[in-house]
């Protein structure tokens, strides 16, 4: 029963901000990597976010200095705080890890 359940999105005017939670089950949480990814319509769905099991952190270049991965291995939760959100921002936001995915949010910032 390995789930990952994305929580958070929501409609949100540019330049606010979003925080993002993915609760995994069924797998060793603590001991793996996570990763944020987003898929917008007609582009590719793009690399947002890593975090390792000790909290080294990795951002697309896209988000740097506006997002921050974050993790709390006692609740099995990986959370994406978004900041200073723009319209290219807007997109389905997914967590995985190894060969897991989540359902995805949708996140849609206005203009």
């Amino acid at each position: 029963q390995v789930q990952l359940v994305e929580s958070g999105g929501g409609l949100v005017q540019a330049g606010g901000s979003l925080r993002l939670s993915c609760a995994a089950s069924g797998m060793p949480f603590s001991i793996l990597p996570m990763g944020w990814y987003r898929q917008a319509p007609g582009k590719q769905r793009e690399l947002v976010a890593t975090i390792t099991r000790v909290g080294t952190t990795t951002y697309a270049d896209s988000v740097k200095g506006r997002f921050t991965i974050s993790r709390d291995n006692a609740k099995n939760t990986v959370y994406l705080q978004m900041n200073s959100l723009k319209a290219e921002d807007t997109a389905v936001y997914y967590c995985s890890t190894a060969d897991n995915w989540g359902q995805g949010t949708q996140v849609t910032v206005s203009s």
